[in-house]
């Protein structure tokens, strides 16, 4: 018992999670099943609700979740955020706290499963495709739109990580958002492609052979090959090279673990992934656009890169929290705190 304690407490000091703090967030004590330190058990009179929702988009089902402010009355007016999850995620975790607490200040909040991923329909599961991660995005902003009190002409954006970058590619063309932020970019597609932190330039071509490989077998009915799919030990883990896989673990399978939620992809999705960039028309926003990132992310050169190619917009901003990694803005309350602070300002100031 003594060495598990220790070891315990080692691998929560290598990937930055609080020892005895493992399961503050469980889904399972949850009736909603949300995964996030502070979430909603129940609904009641005067306070943030959330409401369980299905919508078609594309004949695919799509699980969402709309969270309204404390006292909302359907017979006002209000503004609205949608909130695209990372990569791998689902809604209950890191979206539905960003839209919890943005519901919390007085916005009408959706976050939703991306198709064929979390509780949305969609087969084969987990195909990662921009394509539809973008549409999921425009789809959201479809049905939030016409949520009883949502004043459509005061619609934001908040994605996160993954999610980011395909918040930043929907707004290039997608006007009825007024102001887009993003929180930890994650530029899907440059990674995809070149490797985090550019670490796999020379494995390209190598990379694209496998997933046009593993589409070839999809289509002879050979069965779907996955990426990203790996169970690895906390050894493992403590030995992964970069902080964002090794804190991002520990999120994803420890502390804010989620049954809906995977690493996994399918592997012919790489064929679209590794041709996709979220910067590739960015000088198409035009709407007001704030970027956060921790300090100490190694991601954030994804936000520093997409910031300095956004032309477009004069009115922008790139805010570091200081002392913030890439999974700690995800959960740490003070980095939390610090980020939310940050978009009620530009919300109030642009919804």
């Amino acid at each position: 018992m003594k060495h598990l304690v220790l070891k315990t407490a080692l691998m929560a000091a290598v990937v930055g999670i609080p020892a005895g703090g493992a399961q503050a967030a469980d889904y399972k004590k949850n009736p909603f099943t949300l995964a996030y330190d502070g979430a909603i058990t129940k609904n009641e009179p005067g306070k943030v609700n959330i409401h369980p929702v299905r919508y078609t988009l594309h004949g695919l089902e799509i699980a969402a979740n709309v969270y309204t402010p404390a006292n909302y009355d359907p017979a006002k007016s209000y503004p609205a955020v949608v909130v695209a999850h990372p990569n791998g995620g689902v809604k209950e975790q890191v979206a539905g706290l960003y839209a919890q607490r943005l519901a919390e200040l007085g916005y009408v909040t959706i976050a939703a499963d991306a198709a064929y991923q979390g509780a949305s329909a969609g087969q084969p599961r987990n195909v990662d495709k921009p394509a539809y991660r973008i549409e999921d995005i425009h789809g959201m902003a479809d049905f939030i739109t016409r949520f009883s009190g949502v004043d459509g002409k005061r619609l934001g954006l908040l994605g996160l990580c993954g999610g980011g970058g395909y918040s930043l590619a929907a707004a290039d063309t997608d006007k009825r958002f007024k102001a887009v932020a993003t929180v930890s970019m994650f530029n899907s597609g440059r990674v995809r492609r070149n490797g985090y932190v550019d670490s796999q330039l020379g494995s390209i071509r190598d990379r694209l052979q496998q997933a046009s490989a593993a589409r070839a077998q999809e289509v002879a009915g050979g069965g779907v090959l996955y990426s990203g799919d790996a169970k690895l030990t906390d050894e493992q883990i403590a030995r992964l090279p970069f902080e964002l896989y090794r804190q991002g673990y520990a999120y994803y399978w420890k502390t804010h673990a989620h049954p809906n939620s995977t690493f996994r992809y399918t592997t012919s999705s790489l064929l679209d992934l590794m041709r996709f960039d979220a910067t590739g028309q960015i000088e198409l926003i035009n709407q007001p656009l704030l970027m956060i990132a921790g300090s100490r992310a190694d991601s954030l050169y994804m936000s520093e890169d997409a910031f300095a190619k956004a032309s477009g917009t004069k009115d922008k901003e790139l805010f570091k929290i200081e002392g913030a990694t890439h999974i700690e803005t995800y959960w740490v309350p003070r980095y939390v705190d610090a980020a939310i602070d940050k978009l009620a300002a530009f919300y109030t100031r642009t919804l």
